[in-house]
């Protein structure tokens, strides 16, 4: 068992408690919740410090309501942190993430927003997320925004567009972490370009493992050196396995002949629960193929975990729920990781390149004010664009 302490960076408990309209008397998570992936007590099995707490919204919420219902879910972690003060911490800052780390008796919590349709185009409302504690952004989710192509649509801007720079700016400007899970990687590309600051990939794998547009090229992976950024790897079977990728592609072909989008999570529940070719099996030896190849190609000071539990179903054998990081860290022990590189995977890494944001923010705030940049000034206008929390 490991003594190391994990900071998560993607886990979709909020948008599941909203199914139980964010009641924690229904769901109780200090006790045992079986139906979830994430409770307190196996939260403290498996060593986590801290976790970024992703408020996510489907892209079929659009406009002013992708907006109420980020807020919705920003509110729903406030109530968590409070109902469980004992166990939970609110962490805003770098130097806040690394005092909870310190603490054996708290668990940091963090949030992520999880998709640029949040925002609504509009950098106010960026702001304000940021005054509220989130701490990154996911630049799209499963559709394309209307500044900012993501990797499962059809390209539409070429990666970003100028509106897309300037969010990157005013997150650098902020402090608030530029995540690139998600997006295609033409995006990737343009937004570690863009950015000033360290970017992570907060629940992504290795393309070159995996096949999935989800997973980060090469590349990409091979920038982070010089960006100082993390990519946090991802459980999410698809992602890690080409056996069960390869299986979801024969799905996703017939679920689109019979009129149906792959991406729409509530259309997709019954072609699934009729759906009869066996699920090839992922384990956790998938996900440990993943660490290996983006610790030799990104270097070990770039690489994290952000395992999406309770954002998907089914997760990997011996990766089943959020206790099982003692487990994964044992596995690279024998693939000989030292424990300087476990400590750099666990916290290290994603720690630092908050810290390293941070420094960028403050330079930049003595530089020049909030941008009042609108995207029908730079990009001549546009409207938004659904999915799973994957």
């Amino acid at each position: 068992m490991s003594a190391l302490r994990v900071v998560d960076g993607h886990n979709d408990l909020p948008w599941a408690m909203r199914g139980v309209g964010y009641d924690f008397d229904a769901v109780d998570i200090a006790r045992s919740q079986p139906q979830l992936h994430t409770d307190l007590p196996r939260l403290r099995a498996g060593a986590l410090g801290a976790q970024f707490w992703s408020v996510f919204v489907p892209c079929s919420l659009r406009g002013d309501a992708a907006v109420t219902a980020t807020l919705e879910q920003v509110d729903a972690v406030y109530d968590m942190v409070q109902r469980y003060v004992s166990d939970l911490a609110l962490v805003t800052s770098a130097d806040g993430l690394e005092a909870t780390l310190a603490d054996p008796y708290l668990i940091g919590s963090l949030m992520g927003a999880e998709g640029g349709h949040s925002i609504n185009n509009s950098l106010g409302a960026l702001r304000t997320l940021y005054r509220l504690g989130v701490r990154y952004l996911t630049l799209t989710h499963n559709e394309n925004t209307d500044w900012a192509d993501s990797a499962t649509d059809e390209p539409r801007h070429g990666g970003l567009t100028a509106f897309g720079r300037e969010v990157v700016a005013e997150m650098n400007r902020m402090g608030m972490l530029v995540d690139l899970s998600h997006v295609a990687a033409t995006t990737m590309r343009h937004a570690i370009e863009a950015s000033e600051a360290p970017v992570i990939f907060s629940h992504s794998s290795a393309r070159a493992v995996c096949d999935h547009p989800r997973n980060v090229p090469d590349d990409v992976l091979a920038s982070l050196a010089a960006n100082g950024g993390t990519c946090m790897v991802t459980f999410v079977p698809t992602f890690v396995s080409p056996d069960v990728r390869a299986w979801a592609l024969e799905a996703e072909q017939q679920a689109r002949a019979e009129g149906l989008d792959p991406r729409d999570l509530s259309a997709m529940d019954g072609f699934w629960a009729r759906y009869a070719v066996p699920r090839p099996r992922s384990t956790l030896a998938d996900v440990v193929a993943h660490l290996e190849h983006v610790r030799e190609v990104a270097g070990v000071d770039h690489v994290g975990l952000g395992g999406d539990y309770d954002g998907v179903g089914v997760l990997p054998e011996g990766l089943e729920d959020v206790s099982c990081y003692p487990a994964l860290l044992d596995a690279l022990r024998a693939q000989s990781w030292s424990e300087e590189d476990l400590t750099k995977l666990a916290s290290a890494n994603i720690v630092r390149t908050f810290h390293d944001a941070e420094a960028v923010s403050y330079r930049l705030r003595d530089q020049r004010m909030p941008s009042i940049a609108t995207i029908g000034a730079l990009d001549g206008g546009g409207s938004e664009g659904a999915g799973s929390a994957a």
